[in-house]
């Protein structure tokens, strides 16, 4: 793990921030009655300068982080949810970011989003991000992971889409995250839609250029001409969670009803949301340094709304706060976790059927949680030990496709890469298309400390192996016995063909075995693999700037 900042910044002790509450509010209290004694008493500006960088890591974090530095008293106004699962950090901090759509915990119901009273009263995720900060090196990186991502740990109960995990309370979800994708959670940050929007109106609402006429009848969002449009919290919130986009294919044709809609409906909205982002954080940018005592009440009310977890003290979030008030926004990675897109319909799975999913894809999903936590690629991601010797536990290989004979090829594969072959055999396909599992058993993490598995290191080194859809999946009941880890083979598996060269990693540098090839899954039951870096669409909004004309709304 990395060691602690070289520079510390000093936490103010209990007494000091107990003082500073107590002069914040004797000067609002003061400012506030001259102001009411003045003609009008013109509204103060809110100026976010020192919180540029959180833009980026999440609207939540704007205000969570940042506000707790200077407004102390209001950090003890954040809602404090008990969550389990949670990992204690000394280096490197990861922080869950979720976005709930549970409509019936919203103060004021909006018939916009759906009424709890009417039953619409669903608790999924709608975002699912994990932010990293590194103290040490002041570096900072942010990790989408698509919501209809079929993970094999996301209910208690076994498999689901990943956004489903949340029913089930907070505590699952981290869980999920670590299990499946060797993911350690430090903290957890909830928002939900009314904490969406109250950022955007305490800004002033946020420009955003829509290059073409596009309509989404699910978030609301109906855009009928180009241009440059002031959103409001309401309407950032239709760009944010536009998932069935239809977009003007001909410009003399406005029947939204005909337009064509686009694909990929899950990683579109998250590439979106990154876009969002980073208009948000020139926004705050702009606003520049400015008074901490101004606005307290808009503040105020938007923190209300914000779930934290137990651990996350107000004193930890001002030493963030501080430690990356000077961060470059340029500089912080947004990426999306890769995937590929089942083709075969609602995806039937042990008897029930889960609608339109994604199946995470190797090595570029490895590969991009080693450039997000800093990881070498002969890293353990949990704690940063190096993996195990691939000759050093059993491995055992199930066929769980409909190939004939492929568990006894990637058995073949892995054993002249070193692997300890200890048995193969066949498992009943859970459907048309699979995706590959690699389970692990061992003793379950722990409600809160320390996780140091042996059992998911030794999974995590044979993912490394693979290509296709694959992912990590804790459970003991799946694993083969005398074996340490079971693959479970699904459709479009196979195994890398590797070379030695020099990864580089925000955390550390090492001479690591790096991919090379990949294995491209059957066309007729995926889609392509995503990128983790996605480009704008022509259509998609963005940052307005001179060279947009059209009209300012």
């Amino acid at each position: 793990m990395a060691s602690k900042s070289p520079h510390p910044r000093r936490v103010a002790n209990s007494e000091h921030l107990e003082a500073l509450g107590t002069a914040i509010e004797r000067r609002f209290s003061s400012k506030s009655s001259r102001q009411g004694k003045s003609s009008g008493g013109r509204r103060r500006r809110v100026r976010w300068g020192r919180l540029v960088v959180f833009s980026v890591l999440g609207l939540v974090l704007v205000l969570v982080l940042g506000v707790a530095a200077d407004y102390f008293y209001l950090g003890s106004k954040i809602n404090h949810t008990h969550v389990n699962n949670l990992q204690s950090a000394t280096g490197p901090e990861n922080i869950l970011l979720v976005g709930s759509t549970d409509r019936c915990a919203l103060k004021v119901q909006n018939k916009a989003y759906g009424l709890c009273q009417d039953g619409v009263n669903g608790i999924n995720s709608d975002i699912v991000m994990v932010v990293h900060v590194n103290p040490a090196t002041r570096q900072l990186a942010l990790l989408s992971i698509p919501r209809d991502l079929f993970v094999p740990n996301a209910r208690q109960t076994g498999a689901n889409k990943i956004d489903a995990a949340l029913y089930e309370g907070p505590s699952q979800l981290a869980a999920a995250i670590e299990e499946d994708f060797a993911i350690p959670i430090n903290h957890y940050v909830e928002l939900n839609f009314d904490t969406f929007a109250s950022v955007v109106n305490a800004l002033g609402g946020v420009y955003m250029y829509f290059p073409v006429p596009i309509f989404d009848a699910e978030s609301g969002l109906n855009i009928a001409h180009p241009g440059c449009y002031l959103l409001n919290g309401y309407h950032a919130l239709q760009v944010v969670r536009a998932r069935h986009l239809q977009i003007q294919n001909i410009p003399s044709n406005h029947d939204f009803r005909t337009w064509p809609q686009e694909a990929e409906s899950d990683i579109a909205r998250i590439r979106r949301t990154h876009e969002f982002l980073r208009v948000l954080a020139a926004k705050v940018a702009s606003r520049g340094l400015g008074d901490p005592f101004t606005d307290q009440s808009i503040v105020s009310s938007v923190i209300g709304s914000l779930q934290v977890d137990q651990n996350f003290s107000e004193n930890h979030m001002i030493s963030l706060a501080r430690d990356f008030a000077t961060a470059n926004i340029a500089n912080i990675p947004q990426l999306t976790y890769p995937v590929v897109e089942v083709q075969t319909g609602s995806l039937l799975y042990q008897g029930y059927y889960y609608g339109d999913v994604e199946f995470p894809f190797q090595p570029s999903g490895q590969e991009t949680l080693n450039t997000i936590f800093g990881v070498g690629a002969d890293q353990n991601s949990f704690n940063y030990d190096t993996l195990p010797r691939a000759n050093n536990f059993k491995v055992s290989v199930e066929n769980g496709s409909n190939v004939a004979g492929q568990a006894a090829i990637i058995a073949s594969s892995l054993t002249k890469k070193g692997f300890s072959i200890q048995s193969v055999g066949t498992r009943i396909p859970d459907g048309v298309a699979n995706e590959t599992v690699v389970f692990y058993g061992g003793k379950k993490p722990p409600a809160n400390g320390n996780w140091n598995s042996p059992n998911l290191a030794a999974a995590e080194q044979v993912l490394d192996q693979l290509s296709g859809p694959a992912i990590l999946g804790y459970d003991p009941s799946e694993v083969t016995p005398g074996a340490l880890v079971t693959i479970q083979t699904g459709n479009g598996l196979g195994v890398l063909r590797t070379v030695k060269k020099t990864t580089t990693s925000s955390t550390k540098k090492s001479g690591a075995t790096s991919t090379t090839t990949t294995t491209v899954p059957a066309s007729s039951l995926y889609s392509t693999p995503t990128p983790t870096n996605q480009p704008l669409e022509p259509y998609d909004p963005r940052a307005c700037n001179a060279a947009h004309n059209g009209p300012a709304t």
